[in-house]
C-alpha cells in the first residue's frame, strides 16, 4: 500500500479540492489527521492515544494525533507531553485557558495537516476503530463521513430525551438542515476543514457549522459506547448552554415566536378590552375583579420580559462578535513530524 505525501499544506479550496480527487483516483492513502479536544482525562488519555494510534498503524497511512489540551487542570497534560515525547505522530496544543469544548476543537482543526481529519472524543465513546469504514466513505467520493448514534450506552433517558427534542426542534426553526443524533465524530476532507477555518464567529455551535458548509456527506450509524474512564463535563446547565448556542447561531426563530407571541396578545387584549366596553354600555357592568386584573397584569409583564430577555440573547452576541478578539489563545504547540513538514520555512524578505 502506498501513501501519499505532501511537503506542505493546500493554500485554497480548490488546491484541497484537486488533492481529494487524487487521492481517491488511485489507491494510495491520504494523510490523516486525528484531532480530539481534551479537558481532564488524565485517567484515559494513554489508552485513547493506544487505541488511535494502533488503528491507524494498521491501515498503514501518514497520520498525525492532535490534542488540544482546553486548561486542564489534573495531569492530563503532564500526560500530553509524555507522550509526545515518545511519539512523533503526536501534536500537542495547549492553550492559554478554558475556552470551552467548541473552541478547543476550533484550535484543532487549524492545527492539522492531514489531507483527511477526523473528530474525536478523548473519552472514547467514539470507536477510533471506525475510522478505517469513514475512509471506505472517503473513496466513495463523500467529503464528509458522519457518525450517527444508533444506540447511546450509559446515558440516562432523560438526557436521550432532551437531545432528540432539541434536534427536532432546531431542524424546524433551522435552514440549515442539521443531522439528528449526530455529535462531533466525523471525518472531512481538507477543503471542508479548510472552509470551517475561515468561519471565525465568536458563539460556536461546531455541528451547525459543520452541517452548513455543506459539500457531500454520508451518514455512518454506529453505537455510541460509555465512557472509558472518568466522569462527564457535560452537565445539564451545560448542555442547556450549549442548546442556546445552536439556537441562536443557526436561527432567528426565537425573536419570531416574541414577536408572534406579542402580537397574540394584544389582539387578546383587544378583544378583551371590546367584551368589557359592551357590557359597560349594555348592562351597565362595571369593571371589577382585583384578581383577574393582576392575572392579565403580571401574564403581560411575564410576555414583555421573555421578549426582551431573547432580543437580549441575541443583542449579546451581536456584542461579543463587534469586539473581535481572537477565539482562542495558545500557550504553546509541539508539533508532530506531519506537522512540522506541513509549515513551509518563512520566505527572505518577508
Amino acid at each position: 500500500m502506498k501513501t501519499a505525501h505532501h511537503a506542505s499544506l493546500p493554500r485554497d479550496a480548490a488546491t484541497a479540492e484537486t488533492f481529494a480527487i487524487r487521492a481517491r483516483a488511485d489507491d494510495s492513502l491520504p494523510t490523516i489527521s486525528v484531532v480530539a479536544p481534551v479537558y481532564n482525562e488524565e485517567e484515559v488519555l494513554g489508552e485513547f492515544h493506544r487505541r488511535v494510534s494502533a488503528t491507524l498503524s494498521k491501515i498503514g497511512a501518514d497520520y498525525e494525533l492532535v490534542l488540544v489540551n482546553d486548561g486542564s487542570r489534573d495531569r492530563t497534560l503532564a500526560v500530553m507531553d509524555a507522550l509526545q515525547a515518545a511519539d512523533a505522530h503526536l501534536t500537542v496544543v495547549d492553550l492559554s485557558r478554558n475556552f470551552g469544548k467548541e473552541l478547543a476543537l476550533t484550535a484543532g482543526l487549524d492545527h492539522t495537516s492531514g489531507e483527511v481529519v477526523v473528530v474525536l472524543d478523548a473519552d472514547l465513546q467514539d470507536p477510533p476503530e471506525l475510522i478505517p469504514e469513514m475512509l471506505a466513505g472517503w473513496r466513495e467520493g463523500y467529503d464528509i463521513v458522519y457518525g450517527v448514534r444508533s444506540h447511546r450506552e450509559g446515558e440516562t433517558w432523560l438526557k436521550k430525551r432532551t437531545a432528540s427534542l432539541f434536534y427536532r426542534f432546531i431542524r424546524r426553526v433551522s435552514r440549515v438542515d442539521i443531522p439528528r443524533d449526530t455529535g462531533d465524530f466525523r471525518l472531512m476532507t481538507r477543503r471542508v476543514v479548510l472552509e470551517l477555518t475561515r468561519l471565525r464567529e465568536q458563539h460556536r455551535f461546531m455541528k451547525g457549522l459543520f452541517a452548513w458548509v455543506g459539500f457531500p456527506s454520508k451518514a455512518m450509524p454506529y453505537r455510541r459506547l460509555p465512557r472509558a474512564a472518568g466522569k462527564s463535563k457535560w452537565s445539564y446547565w451545560h448542555l442547556w448552554n450549549l442548546a442556546l448556542e445552536g439556537i441562536t447561531s443557526f436561527t432567528i426563530g426565537p425573536l419570531k415566536i416574541a414577536t408572534y407571541l406579542g402580537l397574540s396578545v394584544a389582539v387578546l387584549s383587544l378583544l378583551y378590552a371590546a367584551i368589557v366596553i359592551w357590557k359597560t354600555l349594555m348592562y351597565g357592568d362595571e369593571v371589577r375583579g382585583y384578581p383577574s386584573l393582576m392575572v392579565v397584569v403580571l401574564f403581560l409583564g411575564g410576555v414583555q420580559l421573555i421578549s426582551v430577555g431573547v432580543l437580549g440573547e441575541y443583542i449579546g452576541r451581536i456584542f461579543n462578535e463587534v469586539k473581535k478578539r481572537p477565539l482562542y489563545l495558545i500557550n504553546r504547540v509541539l508539533p508532530s513530524r506531519l506537522r512540522a513538514a506541513a509549515i513551509e520555512p518563512p520566505r527572505e524578505g518577508v
